[in-house]
């Protein structure tokens, strides 16, 4: 059943694509609003006498449709073969090696921030995001086939969010929407954000659903394209992620990394920080909940986990 829905995927994902490509606005998030609309309607039913059976056949009709589409949509595919199976080794993480990498793409990094543009303030700026959602397309065609078989459709249905204002307090930078294929972002994000986020949620369109395995497969569309944005991008992900990893077990080497950040990367990072600070309250915490309960229910780690995505790449890079 599982290779079923792989297979329907595969044949349905790339004229859903194209139904709501075109449209200038998230078609996604519109059928959102008129659900929440549809929904306050009926729950407000309840407490009328008049419409109380009718407003509640209706709630419940309409949460089953939508939970049975998710499901023939996209839930059935967190079932899938796990991306680490298709490896040839599969060791734990060990942090000895995540260190070794993690110099390495401070390295990395310090060479590519060098390549991009900087606003007034010194803080990396995209300058065409345009042509960094062309290069994902393009980037989609040259995975490596032992780890994708999937088609990449190359269109371009990635949109920034209607939410963009809540999404700021929620921690969320990005979603996929399988009722629509479309691929949604937060505009608002710094800049170091976007372009990964933006691969991330393209290779959801391809067909991973696992948070960790988009995360890699996002990695492997960002971290050899040319394009220097989107390659900076990445490996400041990779970095990051690396560093969370380790802190556990060495805070003392994750300080030491920090302090060798290039004076660029630390203006990055600070307008990061600026920018997480000034948006936390109840709603991140809240969405933080209810997503880390999502991906537990679906076949993953917790939202706050990183591991998996270091296992898959600590083994790919060997």
């Amino acid at each position: 059943m599982i290779s079923f829905f792989e297979s329907f995927f595969e044949l349905q994902k790339t004229p859903h694509q194209l139904l709501f490509r075109g449209l200038p606005f998230s078609a996604g998030d519109t059928v959102y609003i008129l659900l929440g609309i549809f929904l306050l309607y009926h729950v407000t039913g309840i407490f009328k006498k008049k419409r109380r059976n009718s407003s509640l056949l209706s709630i419940l009709c309409i949460i089953n449709l939508f939970y049975f589409t998710y499901q023939v949509f996209w839930g059935m595919l967190y079932f899938q073969t796990p991306i680490i199976k298709k490896l040839s080794s599969q060791q734990s993480p060990e942090v000895s090696k995540a260190k070794i990498l993690a110099l390495k793409y401070l390295e990395k990094c310090k060479t590519t921030r060098e390549l991009v543009k900087e606003d007034h303030a010194g803080v990396f700026a995209i300058t065409d995001l345009k042509s960094i959602q062309q290069e994902i397309l393009r980037q989609q065609t040259r995975l490596p086939q032992y780890i994708s078989d999937k088609k990449a459709p190359q269109i371009l249905a990635i949109k920034p969010s209607l939410f963009k204002n809540i999404m700021n307090y929620t921690g969320i930078l990005g979603y996929y929407n399988p009722f629509t294929a479309e691929a949604q972002y937060n505009a608002e994000l710094p800049s170091t954000f976007i372009p990964f986020t933006t691969a991330h949620e393209s290779s959801h369109q391809l067909g991973f659903a696992r948070e960790q395995e988009a995360n890699f497969v996002g990695y492997l569309l960002g971290i050899h394209s040319s394009h220097p944005e989107l390659r900076y991008s990445t490996e400041y992900f990779t970095l990051k992620s690396l560093l969370r990893f380790i802190a556990e077990q060495d805070p003392e080497f994750v300080k030491s990394v920090l302090k060798n950040y290039s004076p660029a990367m630390k203006r990055d990072r600070a307008y990061e920080k600026a920018f997480i600070f000034s948006h936390q309250g109840w709603l991140d915490d809240f969405f933080g909940f209810t997503n880390n309960l999502f991906l537990k229910t679906n076949q993953q780690e917790g939202s706050v986990t990183y591991s998996y995505f270091i296992d898959l790449l600590l083994n790919f890079e060997k």
